[in-house]
């Protein structure tokens, strides 16, 4: 048997036999005229299906629940107009019925239950109105704009178990409002002659029909052209927030917790591509179109859903739908306790693995189970932490820690808990924001270390990431590379683990893996958070493409107002680049309202969140940038060249300095240079060097002049350093 899910519309013609009775031809005329008018371009514009007409009554198969719902309603308001304007003969009114559910195809016919239940509830819909049931609410309640009245359980005929069942209002009525049949007690004789209109109200129907054109889709399947991003080699989903169908807004960490989950457990799965939490919720609280989703997104599959919670009570609905066809994969509903929430994400994740078709392995389902919790509180705890988490500022990440802790207090055994409090620890200590922590930097780091030990009796892949980037963090490169490698095994869908990745390899001198992994977890998460910049950047500024490193940060800031930790690295980048108004502006977003003298000592301040595991010159060359980003803009090179046959060893020494933050830029005052190279001051001797050194190559002309100088004792190490420094060598 070939079974499908499906929305099924029923409908029929209310007093149909007595109608016939009073006029046969009339009435198959006007019935005829209707369906060729309204009804089928109505049910083509929502892309339905005639499976078969019978007598006064039709079945439409859907792909939709909520194209199914729209059609439905836009037939019995548009019927309802007309009447209003028509004779009471010449009035005809349907009852309809929805529902959303498994059936058998037999070539271009339809049978089963789903069928059924749909004409059942087409004969309990009041003249003139649309009667859906509870599978079918479930899917467009959150969809579209109406109103339903819940008529409770009903007993319909040869059904052995009851139907939850709902009116919709049209037209703004209440549903009840339609519960008379206008003009049934009259005479219908003059149905004939009311549809037998003048050839030319005829043509006039005609030529709106045609420029209607409502045999072309209104909403259009997704296109494979238009992804954003190329679809991968394997199933491709994203997972949207489920909607929160409780009346109580507190729901709404339980609701977003359920969501992430599925995210986190599906993602877990080898055979699939799932699109990372940051960017899926980014529609969260809205009305979205699954098709431009899955372009905007690059993903075939969309799971949606929505859950109601009261009290201990628990309904969750979620269906998952192939935008490319917009047919639905997979849809399933479970009413039951709150308290048996992970029991129905784990059933959700077997049964849409099963729907796509992809194997979950034993390792695979071990794995989902690492580090989760059986406690609702603590569960509930957890999740309002994550999420102050991923705000990414000082203040929500000491918010995180109290209620990751409260968590723990609540489950102490909680795996993924102890792996989010140690990344909470990490960015007090990394990004020195310890201080809302109530913590030292080195305390900090000490926490961090500590929660992470817990994890290793308590694993989870999250546990993976926090190891690998606490270890980077203290220097243990080799360890760092080996957590990396274990937390892409352990999730092959984690944006985050590739991100670790990424700063592994950048870290230990190979940018261009590095780069390649940003890439990786940007794919995943195609809305990557602003802190992706970072390593992006950085691999690009240690593989000298300054411009693309600027470009990377200077987009993240301006899409993120809130992401001055990139700041520091832009204004070094611009002032490198020799864009010093760029680099100051920069600068002083970083530190607002700072004076000259505090951006001129700024550079003292900042912290790279990682070392590298052998010496470097990028964070040198950073540290550099930032001390020229913060000189005064009107001091130039010619300036500090004058200020090297100073009167004053210190306003000597400083400008020798200056001058080697300025690199090849400086080459104008080479010649200053040569001579300051026969200062007697050392110290304006060894910057002087440093300086001739960093403009390199566009130095070459001076080496004459320094050659001479090695033959004088005191200025020969100077000289000869110069000259390698110069050359390369």
């Amino acid at each position: 048997m070939n079974r499908r899910l499906a929305a099924i519309l029923a409908s029929d013609v209310v007093g149909y036999s007595r109608l016939m009775e009073s006029d046969e031809v009339g009435v198959l005329d006007a019935l005829q005229s209707l369906r060729a008018t309204l009804i089928d371009p109505i049910i083509s514009a929502y892309s339905g299906r005639v499976v078969k007409l019978m007598g006064d009554g039709s079945l439409v198969e859907f792909a939709s629940v909520v194209d199914a719902v729209a059609a439905a309603t836009e037939i019995q308001s548009r019927l309802a107009k007309r009447n209003s304007d028509a004779a009471d003969d010449a009035k005809i009114e349907l009852r309809i019925g929805v529902h959303l559910g498994d059936v058998i195809a037999d070539g271009d016919d339809i049978y089963g239950d789903g069928v059924n239940i749909a004409a059942r509830l087409e004969g309990l819909a009041a003249p003139g109105g649309v009667c859906i049931s509870q599978q079918a609410l479930d899917q467009v309640e959150t969809k579209l704009p109406l109103s339903y009245e819940d008529r409770g359980e009903q007993r319909v005929k040869n059904m052995a178990r009851s139907v939850r069942v709902y009116d919709i209002a049209i037209n703004g009525a209440a549903p009840g409002d339609r519960g008379k049949s206008s003009g049934s007690s009259k005479r219908r004789t003059g149905i004939r002659l009311a549809y037998a209109v003048s050839a030319g109200a005829l043509c006039i129907a005609v030529a709106v029909f045609v420029l209607w054109r409502p045999w072309e889709q209104t909403v259009q399947p997704a296109s494979i052209e238009r992804m954003a991003h190329a679809l991968p080699d394997r199933p491709s989903l994203a997972v949207l927030p489920f909607a929160n169908l409780s009346n109580d807004e507190k729901q709404q960490h339980f609701v977003d917790g359920m969501s992430e989950d599925l995210i986190t457990d599906l993602s877990r799965v080898s055979g699939l591509f799932v699109i990372a939490r940051n960017s899926s919720f980014k529609y969260h609280n809205q009305s979205v179109s699954i098709p431009l989703v899955a372009e905007d997104l690059g993903v075939r599959y969309v799971l949606e859903g929505s859950v109601r919670r009261d009290g201990d009570k628990l309904r969750v609905n979620a269906q998952l739908t192939d935008a490319i066809t917009g047919g639905h994969v997979w849809a399933e509903r479970y009413d039951g306790v709150a308290g048996d929430v992970f029991s129905v994400q784990d059933m959700f994740v077997r049964e849409i693995v099963e729907a796509l078709k992809v194997s979950l392995t034993p390792e695979e389902e071990r794995e989902i189970a690492l580090g989760q919790t059986s406690n609702l509180a603590a569960r509930d705890m957890f999740q309002q932490g994550w999420e102050s988490f991923l705000r990414y500022t000082p203040e929500d990440n000491a918010d995180a820690e109290k209620r990751l802790k409260e968590a723990l207090e609540i489950d102490p055994e909680y795996g993924r808990a102890y792996a989010a409090l140690s990344l909470v620890y990490l960015r007090g200590c990394q990004l020195r924001w310890n201080e809302p922590l109530g913590l030292s930097v080195a305390s900090a780091n000490s926490l961090a270390k500590r929660s992470l030990h817990e994890t290793e009796e308590r694993p989870s892949s999250l546990a993976n990431v926090a190891a690998a980037e606490v270890k980077l963090y203290n220097n243990q490169h080799a360890e760092a590379l080996i957590d990396a490698t274990r937390a892409i095994s352990s999730d092959p869908n984690d944006a985050e683990a590739y991100i670790a990745m990424a700063w592994t390899m950048i870290t230990t001198g190979n940018p261009e893996s590095g780069l390649e992994f940003v890439e990786l977890a940007s794919r995943l998460n195609p809305t990557s958070p602003s802190y992706y910049a970072l390593p992006r950047a950085i691999a690009l500024f240690a593989m000298d493409d300054l411009e693309a490193a600027a470009a990377v940060l200077s987009q993240a800031v301006t899409q993120d107002q809130g992401a001055r930790e990139l700041s520091p690295v832009l204004a070094a980048t611009y002032a490198k680049l020799g864009r010093r108004s760029d680099a100051r502006a920069a600068l002083k977003k970083w530190k607002p309202g700072a004076s000259q003298k505090e951006l001129g000592t700024a550079y003292q301040a900042y912290h790279f969140p990682y070392s590298w595991s052998a010496p470097s010159d990028i964070e040198r060359s950073i540290v550099d940038g930032l001390q020229l980003a913060g000189l005064p803009e009107e001091l130039t090179v010619s300036d500090l060249a004058d200020a090297l046959s100073s009167e004053t060893a210190e306003d000597r020494v400083v400008a020798a300095r200056r001058l080697s933050l300025f690199g090849p830029r400086a080459v104008e005052a080479v010649p200053a240079l040569i001579d300051a190279l026969a200062d007697e001051d050392n110290a304006v001797r060894r910057y002087t060097t440093i300086a001739l050194g960093r403009v390199g190559p566009k130095a070459k002309a001076a080496i004459p002049a320094l050659t001479a100088l090695q033959s004088k004792p005191l200025l020969a190490a100077h000289a000869e350093a110069a000259i390698l420094n110069i050359t390369g060598e």
